[in-house]
Formats: C-alpha cells, structure tokens, sequence
C-alpha cells in the first residue's frame, strides 16, 4: 500500500481537529445552556425580601425584634410554635404532658431529627436532637456570659432537666399560664452546644439549626442567603417533604421607599409594612392597592398584636400630672388619624393597651375623642399648677412623624404646644432604656398570645432596664393584680382582672395608646402559600413560587 502524502496527512488531521472542536464547541455551549437555564430556574426559586432596619444576629438568643426573629425562624425550631390561629401546635415535641397542679411540663421529643452538618460534629449520630440539647439551650439563655434578651422568658422555672434523650421535664416555680405559649418564642429554640461553644460570640454570625433552611452566607449590610434544607423533617399532607423554596434572600437596603421601588423592579417577592410617606401611592381610601397595581402583586391584611403609643416618663410625676396625660387621651381623634394618615391601615386604639383579639372579654371605650372633655381636664391641670401653657417634647424617629404631627395638631386645639424631636431609631431605644426621653413614640408587639405581656409593660419590677416598663409607672395595686394574672384560671376572672387594670393604666394614663397595628405584606402574584398570623410571624416553610 502506498504511503499518504504528507500533505493528505495534515489536511485530514486538520479536518479531524476542526470537526472534534466543532463538536466540543456544540457541547460546551449546549451544556452552558442547560446549566444556565437549571441556574436561572434555581434563582427563580428564591424567595427574596428586604430587611430595611438590618439583622443584628441569627443566635435565637437575641430573636427580640422581628428584623431578627424572621430569619431566626427559617433556621431553627422549639418544643413547640404558633399557628395562624395563635393556637399552641407541636414542632418539635410531639406532645406533651401538664402535671394537675399546671407546674410540670413533660414534652416527648419527635425521633431523628438532625442539626444542619457542621465540621464540629465528629459523626451522624451528634446530629440528632435530643432532651440534653433542650436543657442546654434553654439554660443558655440564663448564662450571664451569653447576655441573652430572652433571659426573662424563664423567670418563673426552677429547673429544666433531661428523662431520657426523647423526654424533657420542666418545673415552675409556680403555676404560670401563658407558659406554653412563651416557649413557642424564637429564644426557646434548640442550638447545639458543640458549635456553639466552637463559635463562642460568632454564633450568630454562623447559626447551625433544625429549620427548613440552612445558612450559607451574609455580607453584612448587603445580603444574606439562606439555602434549603434538604433532611428537614417537615411533609406536606401530601407526603412531599418541605421546604417547596430553593432558598431565601434576604436584601439590607436601609431605606424603605427603595424597598418598594426593588419590588416593583421584580428584585423583591415581598414588601412588608410600606413606610408611612408613600403608603398614598399604593393603596386607596378602603386601604386595598390601587388599581395600577393589582395585575403583578397582591395584598395580605391582618390584624396585628401590636399597639403604637406615645409613652411618657412618670418616675417624678406619675399623680402630679395625670390629669394632662387624660387631657391628651381625650383630645385625639384616633379615628380620623387611621383614615387619613393609614389609609384604614390599622385600628384606632380606644379601649386600651390590650389590641383587638386579646381583649374580647373586657374591651370599652376608654380612650374615646372628648375634646370638651380634654378642655376640661386641661383648665384644672393649668389651674392646679399655675400655668398658662405647657409645652412637651415628644421623641420619634422619621417613620412615624406624620403620626406625631397629627398628635401636635391635636394637642394645640387645647394649649399644649408639641415639640418633636427626630431620632434614629437605635438612638431612641437607647433613650427609651435610660429613661431620658420626656415622651416617646414606641409600640409592643405580643411576645406571646396573651393580655398579661402587655400588662408587663405597666409592672413596677419590670422598670427599664430589667424589663419593658419604659415608662416606670408604679401602682402597688396594679402590681397585686398583675401577680393574679399569671395565675388565673378561669375567663371571669380575667376579664375582671384584665378590665381593672386597663382602667388603671387609663387613670393614670402613662401612656397614649394609638393605634392597633395591622400586618401589610404585598406580594409577587408568582408567589403562593404564603400565611401570616396576629404576631406576624414569617414562615417560608409551605412557600411555592411560580417559575418562568
């Protein structure tokens, strides 16, 4: 056989080369394609939202605002939580057991369940959750060292101790009985205590839990992310196990008209609580989104466990000035200032501290508009005290000016003259905590489903900064009746006790209740399942979004 020439030899290998890379090029591309489309369908099934005021820490620890209580949600769980009911259900206890005298809880552990891998587990088997966990993590939360906001949540507790790894006990020091309802808090979450002691302080920054989502990464003030678990424990009913997300994003941007601007742009899946200043933009006079509007998004009201209020300082002055306080009460036209400044975006706060839905049993008009009235109180306060004006200095950050100047406009129609000062937010909790503001617009939002977690901001051992009592009103007779709450049985009794010390804190008027809050969420219509409840709690867990 003849030898090709040399020339035929490199023009066929040329050939050869060119095809092989053709069908490189063809498969590189193709696979692009794919990869990029498997991407872009991974990032469609992101949840994404923004947290304005930004995230401190994921370390249930510190779950004391919902900027923290949020992601803490996604990532870990408690013995027991909320549902959109407010009714106490199972998570990670599976039942439990309340001894005849309501001062033993005895909770049975669901089996198997996992924390998220970690490098600190030296195998499987430390993944499980078990009593010991729960002793842990509970009794952390105590530890001076850790200096956790949730140390109070077990005030009331003698001792916390393990049966067996799937039974835990815990003993009060006297029967309590919001207490199931306070372990269903975000604080009473389990943590392991390998990664923890691992990670010290950094905990926070690098959460490891049980949740339907793992952490993945954050860059502070910018984003965080948050991937899904895939051995949660969680099913719907149809046997397809949970999370349906991929994952969840979560923005920093601090300002919240370039929130809703994102959402708009379709970079957001959810706006929560639109601020005060464009909230005319949105939603019509019947407080549902404008017309423009309604084709891409959709809207979620509820009523909200949260009261807005002007909160004074009463250390020096609580009988000397209780009479300008009830002036004020009397001289706000609650009810116009829902319509025109919230759009019928909340409720006019008349019957008192408690918000609609916790104080059924003894809800009046307390806090009704008299403005004769306010006159009244307010020429005998003048009186009494040789004044011809008063002035007060009421401190807020920018959200809620509007809110503090309809206050101010108010006041006027009966000589008391406003003085507003504009803080930042960190700066107005800090002055609340010191005392150091004469008024203050604040709010509370339930800890738990119960009457007895407002009053605790009236309780005289509850006076800041060992507790929420900004205001540092001290009424021995309010106190004697706070102590019956915590132990009262029965509905007559609470709607007696409840009713007494709403008139109380109406007498003395410490405080100027405002407005019951309602929960705002406009959403992408491309999402679906998602549900709120009076607390406003963010749970992602039965989440589906629809991808292009």
């Amino acid at each position: 056989m003849q030898r090709p020439s040399l020339i035929f030899f490199c023009k066929y290998n040329f050939i050869a080369h060119k095809n092989y890379l053709l069908r490189v090029l063809i498969f590189v591309t193709a696979f692009g394609i794919i990869s990029c489309s498997k991407n872009k369908q991974l990032d469609n099934n992101i949840f994404k939202y923004n947290e304005y005021s930004n995230i401190s820490s994921l370390d249930p620890a510190f779950s004391s605002t919902l900027r923290n209580i949020w992601p803490v949600n996604q990532l870990f769980n408690g013995l027991v939580k909320l549902d959109e009911n407010l009714e106490i259900i199972d998570d990670l206890a599976h039942r439990w057991e309340i001894s005849p005298d309501k001062k033993t809880y005895t909770f049975f552990l669901k089996k198997d369940i996992k924390f998220h891998p970690s490098k600190f587990f030296n195998n499987e088997s430390d993944r499980i959750v078990n009593a010991d966990d729960f002793v842990y993590s509970l009794k952390r939360l105590t530890d001076p060292k850790v200096a956790s906001s949730g140390s109070w949540v077990l005030k009331n507790v003698d001792s916390i101790y393990s049966v067996n790894d799937s039974t835990l006990k815990i003993e009060l020091t006297k029967k309590f009985k919001p207490f199931l309802g306070i372990l269903s808090m975000k604080y009473c979450s389990v943590v392991p205590r390998v990664v923890v002691e691992n990670f010290g302080d950094e905990f926070g920054q690098n959460p490891i839990g049980t949740g339907p989502f793992l952490f993945k990464k954050w860059d502070q003030n910018i984003k965080l992310v948050l991937r899904k678990n895939d051995e949660y424990f969680e099913k719907d009913i149809t046997g397809k196990k949970l999370p349906y997300l991929d994952g969840i994003s979560i923005s920093l941007i601090p300002d919240k008209k370039s929130e809703f601007m994102e959402l708009i742009a379709g970079k957001l899946d959810m706006v929560s609580s639109p601020d005060n200043s464009i909230i005319d933009q949105i939603f019509d006079t019947k407080g549902n989104l404008q017309d423009r509007f309604n084709d891409e998004f959709k809207l979620i009201k509820k009523p909200y466990l949260n009261t807005e209020y002007i909160g004074f300082n009463t250390k020096e002055n609580l009988e000397r000035d209780a009479k300008l306080r009830l002036a004020i009460n009397h001289s706000i036209d609650r009810k116009k200032m829902i319509k025109f400044l919230r759009k019928n975006l909340g409720y006019a706060a008349t019957s008192g501290v408690v918000p609609n839905g916790l104080n059924n049993l003894y809800k009046e008009e307390r806090y009704n508009y008299d403005p004769e009235k306010a006159k009244k109180l307010m020429n005998e306060y003048k009186n009494e005290n040789n004044l011809d004006k008063v002035n007060i200095t009421i401190s807020t950050d920018a959200q809620y000016l509007d809110i503090i100047e309809f206050v101010q406009s108010e006041l006027q129609k009966i000589d008391i003259y406003i003085i507003i000062d504009i803080t930042p937010p960190s700066i107005l909790r800090q002055g609340k905590a010191n005392g150091k503001f004469q008024a203050f617009r604040a709010s509370w939002i339930a800890d738990y489903p119960s009457d007895q977690n407002y009053f605790s901001l009236f309780y005289s051992k509850n006076h800041t900064p060992k507790g929420p009592n900004y205001t540092f009103f001290k009424s021995d007779e309010f106190d004697k009746l706070y102590n019956l709450t915590e132990s009262s049985e029965t509905n007559s009794n609470a709607t007696l006790i409840g009713g007494s010390m709403e008139n109380l804190i109406y007498q003395h008027s410490p405080v100027i209740p405002l407005y019951y809050d309602m929960s705002i969420r406009i959403l992408n219509k491309r999402i679906n399942g998602l549900n709120n409840n009076p607390i406003n709690m963010l749970d992602l867990r039965k989440v589906k979004k629809v991808i292009d």
